[in-house]
């Protein structure tokens, strides 16, 4: 896969060859036609040209000025000092490049070659795919030497702290790009030790590059040399309390590849840490979270509201059950040492990795940043910034956490789903044929309710203890009795059977919880269905589904009230959830109980202008819509229920819900609207 734009070519935002190259990664460097040009000697105005040049957008006096001077007389003045020799190198006759309007400050360097944003053009669709010649040039084009190398401000926090995240993210991205470059070459290449050698120079304590670069000495014959390293390693490891165990093993299989199977002593691998490799576990997503940064103006470095609040996204995360989370003490000790978020990611070997920042505003205001981001690609998942008045500090923390706890659990199995489903379906793992499962379960069709129970078979034949799996073949049970795709009673039995199943294998899971909930209230166990669905939302409040089902069962014959204050808060919780039609429909019949028909109706037609919306959502919309006079549109509605399933009836309808006197009379009343 070509990326269009040829590194180590001098270029221009536009493609064109660039007169003036400015180059921020190593040394600070400025060129016009392929000469160097010098700098002014002021360590601030240098700073300050590379802070605008990656800004690459107009930046206010006031930041700039609390950005480089701590106290200084006269802020303003210098920063006109420090502009001034910028535009002595920077502009040219007829040609402005150092732009100062009103209160904003900014470069136009259009025409000119940034180093740091050329690789960030060509990083911008990831490094899978690309060809190892690619990547190579790549990995040059980073340099040997940190960005802005040699260019620290004394007394200038705020920049330091800048420099010390940016230093951070790029160090990351080159990583990335040698970890793919490595992984492109032959195991047994000559040419991937020098790359090797530096990803581990930027992170030393990613296993994955001890175990490559172990892996790499074992296939060239190089044993010496690879005892050597994991002696170091080990040394290293221990120094900063960590676990080297899993790369002596891994070290010791690839001596007895070399051999033949025949183990060579090592004294090494004698006082290695009694640790075996994993057996056949089920890989979960992984998962850690950093303590959140307090930004506010003299607020504390460390403990207080931003530990408190990563503590708390934490606990709830690991409640869902669905992915594995680095207990707060080990983040916490990470934190202690200044590790920043890519480096905790590689050093801890998870997937993910969540990190954020806190300010309290004027006033009452407190604004939470959250961003989270794949250890591996470097890429940014999802970032969000949520905001809530401090009047209730308890309940705004608890809102902004549950809107985090969401997020991140969403993005997670979204972007699990879409790995899942690039890999060969032969060659998935228990986790990844139980995510396969998902993605087709949420389309709402036969064809794909049929697929997703295959794959979820898989899963529970891969690992028997995964209770996840059981929850999703459950539910595809119960689509098959709602839905009436197979003979009812069959088909309740087996929802039963599977979430029984799911519940044996881990009672603290709420998904297990969720799908007995669902069963016993296909099997007119109403009570007991409640009660399971209560389970579910107390070992995880956060669980989206278990207050929707609430909803759900409420709306029907329950407390419409709750059955509307159970969808919102699902809603809020999840609101691009697949089973968004639901929450809308839920509330929907819950207004229509309460007499709320006008309303109901509104709610009833944005639940089935959902893309997934099956044929009994259309169907609430429609009598919804009856209820309420709106006739002809009703009618529109009956008339695509009636394609899509000619047979449906009011029959079908008051088989799949378990209607209470009240919605019984009025679906049955708005029936005859339709017939008049």
């Amino acid at each position: 896969m070509g990326t269009g734009v040829e590194i180590g070519v001098e270029t221009d935002a536009h493609g064109q060859a660039a007169a003036l190259t400015l180059r921020l990664l190593g040394p600070l460097r400025l060129g016009r036609d392929g000469a160097p040009v010098t700098l002014p000697r002021s360590r601030k105005a240098r700073a300050l040209l590379a802070y605008l040049a990656l800004a690459g957008r107009p930046i206010s006096r006031s930041h700039l000025t609390e950005l480089l001077w701590d106290v200084p007389s006269d802020p303003r003045g210098e920063l006109r000092w420090c502009l001034s020799k910028l535009r002595s190198v920077l502009d040219t006759p007829g040609r402005a490049r150092v732009l100062a309007e009103g209160d904003n400050v900014a470069l136009d360097l259009s025409d000119c070659s940034v180093d740091v944003h050329e690789v960030a053009r060509l990083l911008q669709d990831g490094v899978a795919g690309l060809p190892p010649s690619q990547l190579e040039m790549l990995s040059a084009a980073f340099g040997d030497g940190e960005f802005l190398e040699g260019l620290d401000v004394p007394g200038s926090p705020a920049f330091t702290g800048w420099l010390t995240a940016e230093r951070r993210r790029l160090r990351a991205r080159h990583a990335t790009v040698l970890e793919h470059w490595v992984r492109a070459l032959p195991l047994a290449s000559e040419n991937a030790l020098p790359a090797l050698e530096r990803w581990l120079a930027l992170a030393p304590f990613d296993r994955q590059a001890h175990e490559r670069l172990l892996d790499t000495l074992a296939a060239l014959g190089r044993l010496r040399e690879g005892e050597e390293h994991l002696a170091a390693t080990a040394r290293r490891y221990e120094a900063e309390g960590q676990d080297w165990g899993p790369i002596s093993h891994v070290w010791r299989a690839a001596k007895e590849r070399r051999t033949g199977g025949v183990a060579i002593a090592s004294s090494i691998i004698a006082v290695a840490p009694d640790v075996q490799p994993s057996q056949a576990v089920t890989r979960r997503a992984s998962l850690a979270i950093l303590p959140f940064v307090d930004r506010t103006p003299g607020g504390t470095l460390r403990g207080g509201l931003g530990d408190g609040m990563a503590n708390d996204v934490i606990t709830r995360l690991a409640k869902l059950r669905s992915m594995f989370v680095i207990a707060e003490g080990t983040m916490l000790a990470l934190a202690e040492r200044q590790v920043g978020s890519e480096d905790a990611g590689r050093r801890l070997d998870v997937d993910y990795v969540a990190s954020g920042s806190l300010r309290r505003g004027p006033g009452t205001r407190l604004t939470v940043a959250v961003q989270l981001a794949e250890t591996r690609s470097g890429q940014v998942v999802w970032a969000e910034e949520f905001s809530g008045a401090l009047a209730d500090t308890f309940a705004v923390l608890d809102e902004i956490g549950n809107r985090i706890v969401t997020g991140i659990a969403n993005q997670v199995e979204a972007a699990e789903r879409n790995r899942a489903i690039l890999k060969n379906p032969h060659s998935l793992n228990a986790w990844e044929a139980h995510h396969r499962g998902l993605w087709h379960m949420m389309r709402f069709n036969r064809e794909d309710n049929e697929q997703a129970r295959q794959f979820f078979q898989t899963a529970v034949r891969l690992d028997p203890t995964f209770a996840r799996p059981r929850a999703g073949l459950s539910f595809t049970h119960f689509q098959d009795a709602f839905l009436g795709w197979r003979e009812r009673r069959d088909a309740i039995e087996h929802a039963y059977a599977a979430a029984a199943d799911g519940v044996m294998a881990d009672e603290h899971d709420p998904a297990a919880h969720w799908a007995l909930g669902r069963a016993m209230w296909l099997k007119d166990s109403q009570d007991d269905a409640l009660r399971e669905l209560h389970a579910a939302i107390e070992l995880s409040p956060n669980f989206a589904l278990g207050h929707y089902t609430l909803g759900f069962v409420h709306a029907q014959s329950g407390d419409a009230q709750t059955a509307i204050e159970e969808a919102d808060h699902a809603r809020a919780l999840s609101p691009m959830d697949p089973l968004l039609f639901g929450m809308l429909a839920s509330r929907a019949l819950a207004l229509l109980r309460l007499g709320r028909h006008e309303e109901a109706a509104d709610w009833a037609v944005r639940s089935a202008a959902r893309p997934n919306a099956h044929v009994h959502i259309r169907a609430i919309a429609m009598l919804c819509l009856a209820s309420a006079g709106r006739t002809r549109e009703a009618k529109e509605l009956m008339a695509a229920v009636r394609q899509a399933d000619p047979g449906y009836g009011l029959a079908s309808f008051a088989q799949a819900f378990k209607l209470g006197p009240d919605l019984d009379t009025l679906v049955r009343q708005a029936t005859r609207r339709l017939q008049d």
